[in-house]
C-alpha cells in the first residue's frame, strides 16, 4: 500500500475518532455514558442504526457473496421495511413510556426478574459471539496487506476499538456513526463507478450487464416454495421479518441507538429512514460484487483470492501446472463471453452460455485442486476465499488514494458496529445483571466505572471469539446464523409480553428454555447434514415455539 493510501486512510479514521472524542469529552455520568443525553435528531438515529448493522463484514463478505451467487442475497432484506413499521407502531411507544435503559427492563415489569435475566443472558451470548466476528473481518485486511499474523492483527484491531468505545460511551458511538456512514456510502459509489470505467473499451456497460444476466448473476427475486433454498422471497418476508423485528426491537445494540433520540417521533422517523434506505444500500453493495465479477471476466483473477494461502504453495510444480490450466480456461472463457456479447439469435446465445458454464465448471475444479494443495501443505488453513474477493480488487486494481479511502470505509464500518456491540454488551451487563442482581446501592460514579470495566471485559471476550471466526465459510452468513439461533427465542418472549396478556412469567420462562434447546438442536442437525433447514427459518421456529409452549403451560401450571 502506498504512502498516499496510508495518509488518506489514517486521516479519515483519525478525523472521525477525534470528532467523537471532542463531542463526548464532557460525558461524566452513567446515564450519558449508556444512553447519551437523548438529544439525537432522526437522521442521526437513522444513520447510526444503519451503521450499527453495516459492519465491515457487509463490505468484505457481501460483495464476495454476490461474486459467487449474484443478487439473490438481497431477498434477505425484503422484510426490513415491514419490521420497521411494526416496531414503530407497537414497540417504540412502550420503551419510551417506561423510560428504560435496556429492552430487557420491560420484561421484569411484565413478567419477572428471571425472565429478564434469561433474555438478557441470551442477548449477551449471541452479541458477544457476533462482536468477535466483526473484529475478525477487518483484521483479514491488515494481515493480508501488511503480512502480519492474523491473530496478532485481531488483537491490535480489537484494542483500538476497545479504547475508542471506553472513551466516549454510547454518544461517541452515535455521533461518529453519521460521519462513518457518509464515508461508507461515498466509498461504495466510487468503487462502482471505477469498476464501470475499468471495462474494456469495446465492452459497454449494457454489454457487461447482459453478460451478468446470462450468467445468472442478476436474479433478484425467487418465488420458489422450496424450503431448502436459503434466499427466496418467502424466507425474506417470513424468516427475515422475524429476524429484523427481533434484531431491531430486542437487540440492545440497536435499541440503544434509537433510545437516544429527542422524542418518540424522532426515533420512529429514524427507524423508518433505515427501513427505506437499507434495502437500496444493500443492493448497491451486492451490485458492486456483481461488477467485480464482471471485471474479473475481462481481467484475469488470481487462481485463489487469499494470497497468504498461495504463498504456502507458490514454489510447487503442482501449482504451476494448475496455474497454466487456469490461464488457458480464462482465455477460452473470455473468447466465449465476447461471442455471447456479439450473439443476436437465441440459439447462439444459449450455445455460448452453455460453453461459458462448462468453462466455469472446469475452472472451479482447478480451484478445488488448489484448495487441496493448500490443505496438504497446511491442514489448518481456511480455503474458502470469497471474503477475499473484494479486498483483492481494492488492493490490486484501484488507483492510489482510492485504495486508502476504501480501506477507511471498511475500518469505519468495523469501528461503528463493534463499538455499538461493546457498548450494548456493557449496558446490558451493568443494568440487567450487575446493578439489578449483584450491587444495587452504589453511587453514579461507581456504575460509570463499572460500565467502562465491562466494556473492556466484553472487548477481550470478543477478541477470544474472533480467533475462531475463520471456522465459518462466509462471514456475512456467520453473523446472521448466530443471530438466528438466539433471536427467535428472544422475540418470542417479547411478543408474548406485548400480545398475550394472560400469559405470566413462569409460563414464558419455562417455554423459552426448551424452545432455545430445540432451535440449537435443529441447527446442529442441519450443520451435520442430517436435515436441510435454511437458518432464516430458525427465527420463525424459535418465536412460534416460545409463544405456543407458553400458551400451553399457562393453562396447565398451577396458579400461585
Amino acid at each position: 500500500m502506498s504512502t498516499l493510501d496510508w495518509i488518506v486512510m489514517s486521516s479519515v479514521l483519525l478525523a472521525i475518532v477525534g470528532y467523537g472524542v471532542m463531542k463526548t469529552r464532557n460525558v461524566n455520568n452513567v446515564k450519558s455514558y449508556l444512553l447519551g443525553d437523548r438529544d439525537l435528531p432522526w437522521w442521526t438515529i437513522g444513520l447510526s442504526v444503519m451503521a450499527t448493522q453495516a459492519s465491515a463484514i457487509t463490505f468484505l463478505s457481501t460483495p464476495g457473496k454476490a461474486y459467487d451467487d449474484g443478487l439473490g442475497f438481497a431477498q434477505f432484506y425484503f422484510g426490513m421495511p415491514v419490521a420497521m413499521v411494526f416496531l414503530c407502531i407497537f414497540v417504540l411507544p412502550i420503551y419510551y413510556r417506561l423510560n428504560v435503559y435496556t429492552a430487557y427492563e420491560y420484561l421484569e415489569g411484565r413478567f419477572d426478574l428471571r425472565t429478564r435475566t434469561l433474555t438478557a443472558t441470551l442477548f449477551l451470548i449471541q452479541r458477544g459471539l457476533a462482536a468477535g466476528i466483526t473484529i475478525y473481518a477487518p483484521s483479514i485486511i491488515l494481515s493480508n496487506i501488511l503480512g502480519w499474523d492474523l491473530n496478532f492483527t485481531i488483537i491490535c484491531t480489537g484494542l483500538v476499538v476497545i479504547f475508542y468505545t471506553v472513551m466516549g460511551g454510547t454518544k461517541a458511538v452515535s455521533v461518529t456513526q453519521k460521519q462513518q456512514m457518509i464515508i461508507i456510502l461515498l466509498g461504495m459509489v466510487l468503487a462502482a463507478v471505477f469498476l464501470v470505467l475499468q471495462l474494456p473499451t469495446d465492452v459497454s456497460f449494457n454489454d457487461a450487464i447482459k453478460v451478468a444476466g446470462k450468467m445468472d448473476k442478476l436474479e433478484v427475486v425467487n418465488f420458489e416454495l422450496d424450503p431448502k433454498n436459503r434466499y427466496t422471497f418467502w424466507t425474506g418476508m417470513l424468516g427475515g421479518v422475524f429476524l429484523f423485528v427481533s434484531y431491531f426491537g430486542t437487540d440492545q445494540s440497536q435499541v440503544q441507538r434509537y433510545l437516544s433520540g429527542k422524542s418518540l417521533n424522532e426515533s420512529r422517523l429514524g427507524l423508518l429512514f433505515n427501513g427505506i434506505i437499507k434495502v437500496p444500500m444493500q443492493f448497491l453493495v451486492l451490485f458492486v460484487g456483481v461488477l467485480v465479477f464482471i471485471f474479473f471476466q475481462f481481467t484475469q483473477p488470481p487462481i485463489h483470492f487469499n494470497q497468504a494461502n498461495l504463498d504456502k504453495i507458490e514454489n510447487t510444480q503442482e501449482l504451476q501446472t494448475l496455474q497454466t490450466q487456469h490461464d488457458q480456461i480464462f482465455e477460452q472463457k473470455q473468447s466465449a463471453i465476447r461471442s455471447l456479447i456479439a450473439a443476436e439469435d437465441e440459439a447462439n446465445i444459449n450455445a455460448q452460455r452453455t460453453r461459458i458454464q462448462n468453462l466455469i465448471k472446469q475452472d472451479k475444479e482447478v480451484r478445488e485442486e488448489v484448495n487441496a494443495l493448500i490443505i496438504q501443505q497446511d491442514p489448518a488453513a481456511e480455503t474458502k476465499d470469497s471474503d477475499y474477493v473484494f479486498i483483492t480488487f481494492i488492493t490490486n486494481y484501484l488507483p492510489k488514494g482510492l485504495i486508502g479511502l476504501l480501506l477507511a470505509v471498511i475500518f469505519s464500518a468495523a469501528m461503528s458496529s463493534t463499538s455499538s456491540e461493546l457498548n450494548a454488551l456493557a449496558t446490558t451487563t451493568v443494568v440487567d445483571i450487575y446493578r439489578r442482581l449483584i450491587n444495587q446501592d452504589k453511587d453514579d460514579a461507581h456504575y460509570l466505572t463499572a460500565s467502562k470495566g465491562f466494556t473492556v471485559m466484553w472487548g477481550f471476550i470478543a477478541l477470544f471469539f474472533a480467533t475462531t471466526a475463520s471456522l465459518f465459510d462466509n462471514l456475512i452468513e456467520a453473523v446472521n446464523i448466530i443471530g438466528s439461533i438466539f433471536y427467535g427465542t428472544i422475540l418470542g418472549v417479547f411478543l408474548v409480553a406485548f400480545f398475550m396478556k394472560r400469559v405470566g412469567g413462569r409460563a414464558v420462562f419455562f417455554a423459552a428454555i426448551p424452545a432455545e434447546i430445540a432451535v440449537m438442536t435443529i441447527y446442529a442437525l442441519d450443520y451435520y447434514e442430517y436435515i436441510d433447514m435454511p437458518y432464516l427459518w430458525l427465527n420463525l421456529i424459535g418465536c412460534v415455539l416460545v409463544m405456543l409452549i407458553a400458551w400451553v403451560l399457562q393453562g396447565i401450571l398451577p396458579r400461585r
